[in-house]
């Protein structure tokens, strides 16, 4: 049995963009909605999960730091007050 949500604070720059494809494609609102969710949760998870993936092999492949937390907080802290 179908079942509903109620999205709120959609930004407008996506609501115009949800809008905009809902009426290239003669789709209601709706309509369009679920195809985006269901064409993004048909991905493959290797698909959903390639940034995710790239990002973690290119931070093994950095040096390790040598400097400690407490170097980086007063690094961060500097100038502030």
């Amino acid at each position: 049995m179908p079942t509903s949500i109620t999205l709120k604070n959609i930004p407008d720059a996506i609501y115009a963009r949800l809008k905009h494809a809902a009426e290239l494609n003669r789709r209601s609102l709706n309509s369009e909605a679920l195809v985006w969710l269901e064409s993004r949760l048909n991905q493959a998870p290797d698909a959903a999960n390639a940034h995710q993936l790239r990002a973690q092999q290119l931070r093994a492949e950095l040096p390790a730091s040598k400097l400690s937390n407490a170097a980086i907080t007063k690094f961060k802290n500097a100038g502030r007050k």
